[in-house]
């Protein structure tokens, strides 16, 4: 059965947030990678704006439970006051899925209590807000604390999907990937000791 990931797209979402995975996800899905990536929005399908203005065409609904990795991007502070949205996030990490945040993703992570105790990390600007709701700020590019997986500003939603191809389905895809992608890995990948 393959890898099921979901990226959480909103209005207001950060372009790259979600393009970089997305783009990562569907590389290894070509080269051999047993993953499946879809688009999600809260909700209900339909078009999102985004961050700059793009106008994306989300095919699917979110649905907390039925996915292997949810990878929710930053952008606008739009999901940290939607109290349902929230609440699916604790639903789904209750599930075991493994819930990943990019850049200001984790604060909306930090607004549902998962990061809370944990190590983890986020875009640079947010790393004090962060450590005061409750999270153990990592330096680093990328922070694996099992079910919970967090990256730092905008581009590093690359690495944080190279990183999850790496754990998931080996590092010859993410290596192929990589290639195809003519990126190198930046910064450092934290793992916590449990792993």
């Amino acid at each position: 059965m393959p890898l099921r990931v979901q990226i959480l797209v909103y209005d207001g979402v950060e372009e790259q947030d979600f393009i970089g995975p997305r783009d990562v996800l569907g590389h290894a899905e070509r080269a051999g990678g047993r993953v499946r990536t879809t688009l999600v929005r809260p909700s209900a399908p339909g078009t999102v704006t985004c961050f700059f203005g793009t106008e994306v065409t989300v095919p699917a609904a979110w649905e907390p439970t039925d996915t292997d990795v949810l990878i929710v991007p930053g952008g606008g502070d739009q999901l940290i006051h939607d109290p349902e949205v929230l609440r699916d996030l604790v639903r789904a990490q209750q599930a075991e899925v493994t819930v990943a945040g990019v850049c200001t993703g984790v604060m909306v992570l930090s607004a549902a209590g998962l990061t809370k105790g944990r190590p983890c990390t986020t875009h640079h600007l947010a790393k004090a807000e962060l450590a005061a709701q409750g999270g153990t700020v990592i330096d680093a590019r990328v922070v694996d604390d099992g079910n919970l997986v967090t990256a730092g500003g905008v581009t590093s939603g690359i690495d944080l999907a190279l990183w999850l191809i790496t754990r998931e389905c080996g590092p010859s895809i993410a290596a192929g990937v990589e290639s195809i992608m003519e990126y190198e890995r930046r910064g450092v990948v934290w793992r916590s000791s449990s792993d």
